[in-house]
């Protein structure tokens, strides 16, 4: 079904069973965290806390939602899909991104109908909105009616942690058309926040473009609790050629509806619960930090620009979306894993030789990659590793690339160990390259922001890669592997008895 709104995937998940809601007071000072790290070990549902407290003892009127997307089978519900039916959404991604020129008239027809869909999802433009039911301007604005959450022990202040920024450059051209970003946003006062975007981040690039143009400070939205499709769209890799709104429409099988921002020119999702309207300075920088982040370990503490408010609009009884980040397992690793499916076909189109992809949760959403391969010539697993870290904005900060054949299943640690321990030389099957982008939370490279790669070459060798005979590999002949089969019911041994060979 289509979700409209954040309320309508919450119905659908309460009617399946998952989504919980709490009565009980819990803090938003280190309590929601605490919970959400065990809901999310055992695969736990939704919840909204209907009585949250805020750090200061008192109770908020807004109910906090937390672990909504912290499971796979949820983000595929908010993208309306199955589990399985997570590629199909790269694969439209891969066509949209570089289609190919049909081969034919049959081909050609069969593109109409995706690209017919396509600019059918153009977002469309409404009078008024729930988002605007209330609407907060001059002294009231406070960040202090909101629930804010403070994760872990020891931070500075409390942290937005699932806002949808939206911006938009200075020029006309693709590349500064609406941008969907999640910013974490440090709370300065009542009416201020920092803006935590990275360089590379739409958000960043448009306000550096921006700074470039003009003097005036940044035009900024920041949407807490848009409808699923919308939240999925920004945190998706997405052709630089199609706006979030665009494809948020084409997840959620309906035009997202937007409506112009009270107090600057953004246009904003019309079902969401808050929006957060102001400016992000362009000379204001403040120290960010130190926050829990999906490492594990607290972040050092960064610059960012300040984010000054010039109105609150919300629903007249919104609820607060919220989460954690830490050690995997959290939010952005389930994201992670989920989004891994639509990687895939992405990456296959540039290298149809790659047969799997894996950013394994632990490597903290996508710092390392298993990529296994049909290798064809000498040296292909290095073009490989060298295209992995170059196609695609999010594999810049993969420090740990490990290529295997296609006989080994990349997402089993097992078998690419086995792969690491019998297939590689220690010297001659590992890259390493210096000087490269890294993610500045990465205390581990020598400088903030600049560090190195290693690739890990796990495939059998070809000549003139080796000089050796190759070793051949261990497999049961078909004959014994049938007629145990057909033995096994009878041998009254425990287990499935299904053979392990492939």
């Amino acid at each position: 079904m289509s979700y409209g709104s954040l309320r309508d995937f919450m119905a659908q998940l309460e009617t399946a069973g998952k989504l919980v809601r709490v009565t009980e007071p819990v803090s938003t000072y280190l309590e929601m965290t605490e919970i959400q790290t065990r809901l999310l070990a055992e695969d736990g549902p939704a919840v909204l806390f209907e009585n949250p407290v805020t750090e200061t003892g008192e109770k908020s009127p807004m109910p906090v939602l937390v672990n909504l997307f912290g499971t796979v089978d949820r983000v595929a519900m908010g993208m309306n899909r199955e589990p399985e039916q997570l590629r199909e959404v790269g694969e439209t991604l891969a066509f949209l991104r570089q289609p190919e020129p049909p081969e034919g008239l049959r081909e050609a027809m069969g593109m109409l109908p995706v690209l017919k869909t396509v600019m059918a999802m153009r977002p469309k433009t409404v009078k008024s909105a729930p988002c605007q039911e209330v609407v907060l301007t001059g002294d009231e604005i406070d960040l202090d009616m909101l629930p804010i959450q403070t994760c872990w022990p020891g931070e500075p202040a409390p942290l937005i942690t699932w806002p949808l920024v939206v911006t938009k450059g200075p020029g006309s051209s693709k590349s500064d058309d609406f941008n969907l970003g999640i910013y974490r946003m440090q709370k300065l006062s009542k009416n201020q926040t920092i803006m935590r975007w990275l360089k590379h981040r739409g958000g960043a690039q448009h306000h550096a473009r921006w700074g470039q143009e003009k003097t005036d400070p940044l035009p900024v939205a920041v949407v807490i609790g848009a409808d699923p499709g919308t939240v999925l769209a920004a945190v998706t890799p997405i052709p630089d050629n199609l706006s979030e709104y665009q494809f948020a429409g084409l997840l959620r099988g309906e035009k997202v509806e937007l409506i112009d921002c009270k107090t600057i020119p953004l246009k904003v999702p019309a079902s969401a619960e808050i929006i957060l309207e102001g400016h992000v300075s362009l000379d204001d920088y403040r120290d960010e930090g130190p926050y829990g982040d999906h490492t594990g370990y607290y972040n050092s503490v960064e610059t960012f620009p300040v984010f000054t408010i010039t109105a609150i609009t919300m629903r007249k009884k919104p609820i607060y979306l919220s989460t954690f980040t830490g050690r995997p397992p959290d939010e952005p690793s389930i994201l992670g894993e989920a989004l891994n499916e639509l990687f895939i076909p992405l990456i296959q189109q540039q290298f149809p030789e790659i047969v799997d992809f894996w950013l394994p949760p632990e490597g903290c959403s996508y710092r390392i990659a298993v990529i296994s391969i049909k290798k064809a010539y000498p040296g292909h697993a290095k073009r490989v590793m060298m295209g992995a870290w170059s196609y695609l904005r999010q594999f810049m900060y993969t420090k740990f690339l490990i290529i295997v054949d296609d006989d080994i299943n990349a997402r089993d640690w097992k078998d690419v160990m086995w792969a690491m321990s019998t297939r590689m030389d220690p010297v001659r099957d590992i890259t390493t390259i210096e000087h490269t982008p890294i993610d500045y939370l990465d205390f581990a490279s020598p400088e903030s922001g600049l560090g190195g790669k290693i690739g890990l070459d796990a495939t059998n060798k070809l000549p003139p890669e080796t000089k050796r005979e190759w070793g051949e590999k261990i497999r049961m002949d078909d004959a014994t592997i049938d007629k145990v089969d057909s033995l096994w019911g009878k041998l009254g041994l425990p287990g499935s008895g299904k053979d392990i060979w492939k």
